[in-house]
């Protein structure tokens, strides 16, 4: 038979990322094409110590239905987390735990869109947002992005002459540049919005993780009642466990619980409750401070890989997260360089997806923190041969 699906399905843009997948699934392949965080770098024996503790308290109640909102104890170590760190005075009542913070991208542009509604992004911007906001049928407006953050310039004008629903940018450790909004930059974008209608969406997936260990001040800091933060425990505890959450206002959430009850009742609950017994035994810090050692070690290499065997390459140089990108010499395309390297065992991410209007077709992302050492040596090795035999063709 034929099937009829919705036009939300039939328009949505084609994904690259079940060829991400694939590509990550053959272990001959070193691949910097996803966006893995570390499998190494898991605290198994403390999750599973955590497990146990909760399983040994009250696992009938871990393993029965809960209230959408999540898991309070989880939701007030995420609130003194923010007022510890930032400075941010965020209460329990202003978190929602969702399934990644994946799933803020399609319950809050569930919640604002209607099909034909402006949506701003940065340019390049995050391909899996693209997505989700995709299924909404909205029209996109991107900003050009620069090594301080969205230009002041098209961000303003995006705001006077075509208004936008909500923009959505990352400031820190942007995806997929690894460019990280400078603080100037954030103060003049909450300047630019204070008084439109427009809400300010920052994804701070990659906040924890600056090599420097030092937290910048987000946005929503200087435009409190008009942003929201969606955050996320994959890129620092387990991304198997799917929790992250929603910080907004009060009137926000009440939309996006609604939505949510409708998608899936609440989160899983087991987990909410084992990764909050994780974290009041153990030392999140501690455990960061690990992970952003063994990240700024690798991301380093990476980039003195790039400027001893591709001097010719322009590339990010990020001051955190797991991602940079590199723009090709003229004339190479991203789907060259894919195609060949996948043939010579390297994957590299083309940049078209992370371009709404298009373009992006002399970029690569890359991704530094699912690579040991030795795997980056030979990878970017790998890549140099395909580029430079490319080069000459």
């Amino acid at each position: 038979m034929a099937f009829t699906f919705a036009r939300r399905i039939q328009h949505a843009p084609a994904s690259f990322l079940g060829e991400l997948f694939r590509v990550s699934a053959d272990p001959s392949i070193i691949s910097f094409a996803g966006g893995l965080p570390s499998s190494a770098l898991i605290d198994t024996e403390g999750i599973a110590a955590a497990a146990r503790d909760v399983f040994t308290a009250d696992p009938r109640s871990a393993l029965q239905y809960s209230t959408t909102d999540g898991y309070l104890p989880l939701r007030e170590y995420i609130a003194e987390r923010y007022r510890r760190r930032l400075g941010i005075p965020a209460t329990a009542d202003e978190i929602q735990i969702v399934n990644g913070s994946q799933q803020c991208l399609d319950l809050f542009a569930k919640i604002f869109l209607n099909p034909g509604d402006r949506v701003g992004m940065e340019r390049p911007g995050y391909l899996g947002a693209i997505e989700a906001f995709s299924l909404y049928e909205p029209t996109f407006a991107a900003v050009a992005f620069d090594h301080d953050g969205p230009d002041p310039g098209a961000f303003t004008k995006m705001t006077k002459e075509t208004p936008v629903k909500f923009f959505y940018g990352i400031p820190n450790s942007q995806n997929p540049s690894g460019c990280t909004y400078s603080e100037d930059r954030r103060k003049e974008i909450a300047e630019i919005l204070e008084g439109t209608d427009t809400v300010f969406y920052e994804d701070d997936a990659f906040g924890e993780l600056f090599f420097d260990g030092k937290p910048r001040l987000p946005v929503k800091r200087y435009l409190p009642g008009q942003s929201v933060i969606s955050g996320s425990f994959s890129k620092i505890t387990a991304p198997g466990m799917r929790i992250g959450w929603m910080y907004a206002p009060k009137e926000i959430l009440a939309a996006f619980n609604t939505a949510k009850q409708a998608a899936d009742l609440h989160s899983n609950f087991l987990c909410q409750q084992i990764l909050a017994r994780y974290l009041q035994t153990n030392d999140l810090d501690r455990h960061i401070k690990k992970i952003v050692s063994v990240y700024s070690r690798q991301c380093r290499l990476m980039c003195d890989l790039f400027d001893d065997l591709m001097p010719r390459l322009s590339h990010t140089t990020p001051e955190g997260g797991m991602f940079l990108t590199a723009t090709l010499p003229p004339g190479l395309s991203a789907m060259q360089v894919f195609r060949e390297g996948i043939g010579c065992k390297v994957a590299v991410l083309p940049g078209m997806p992370f371009f709404v209007d298009g373009g992006g077709e002399d970029t690569i992302r890359l991704n530094f923190s699912n690579a040991g050492e030795d795997q980056i040596n030979e990878g970017m090795h790998r890549l140099a041969g395909v580029i430079n035999g490319l080069s000459r063709i």
